[in-house]
């Protein structure tokens, strides 16, 4: 083994240890090492939350690619007064929502709107479930399902469940995400799971479980 590649091991098993926000502070000192890290320990939950929210799987991937993209060219507006996961599930939000408004324009996606109200639900048209990313947790017609009853709660509102409970963020960290009061937060992820409710009641009780669960708020 040449002493490049013994120097190269050394410094990844360095940086293995180290939390999402010093290995930030790395990168912004130029490790490319650091930033390969923190790509393999989110690129999952990236394209896992894009695919949830979006529906389809070659968007979600496409986003996922993107983010980290994103990390890469503007790693500098990073500030760490806020955690990691925190800014990249923001830039990941930002451009699921464009990839969305992008799928309406390109289907001609018609939106029937319950109210003039901003808060109010929507009725939105659902995309096509076309794959489904996690071949252990999601093989099962049964997952597909949970899917599209997802895909049928309003984006608004489908966001913030994506990011509670699938992505296990807390409230706090949701706001921030958001830009959301965090009272917001809570009534529309609320709104969001009633929403849900509906469509999965005559799917298996442990899946329905995961959106009738009662938080402790943190």
């Amino acid at each position: 083994m040449s002493q490049s590649q013994t120097n190269s091991k050394a410094e990844q098993k360095r940086l293995n240890v180290m939390s999402d926000e010093a290995l930030m502070l790395e990168f912004q000192n130029g490790s490319d090492v650091a930033f390969t890290l923190l790509m393999r320990r989110y690129k999952d939950q990236v394209v896992n939350y894009a695919y949830r929210y979006l529906g389809n799987y070659d968007d979600a991937v496409d986003v996922g690619q993107e983010v980290f993209v994103r990390v890469y060219k503007y790693k500098n507006n990073f500030g760490h007064t806020i955690k990691f996961t925190t800014w990249l599930y923001t830039i990941t939000a930002n451009l699921s929502k464009t990839e969305l408004k992008r799928y309406w324009r390109r289907n001609s996606v018609s939106i029937e709107r319950s109210g003039n109200n901003e808060n109010e639900d929507h009725a939105w048209d659902i995309p096509d479930i076309d794959y489904l990313p996690d071949e252990k947790a999601d093989q099962s017609e049964i997952a597909k399902r949970v899917q599209i009853a997802l895909m049928k709660v309003s984006p608004t509102n489908r966001e913030l469940i994506v990011l509670r409970d699938l992505q296990d963020c807390s409230y706090e960290q949701i706001a921030e995400i958001t830009s959301l009061e965090l009272g917001t937060v809570k009534s529309r992820i609320n709104r969001g799971r009633k929403q849900l409710q509906e469509h999965l009641r005559d799917i298996y009780n442990d899946y329905f479980q995961i959106f009738t669960k009662q938080d402790d708020g943190n």
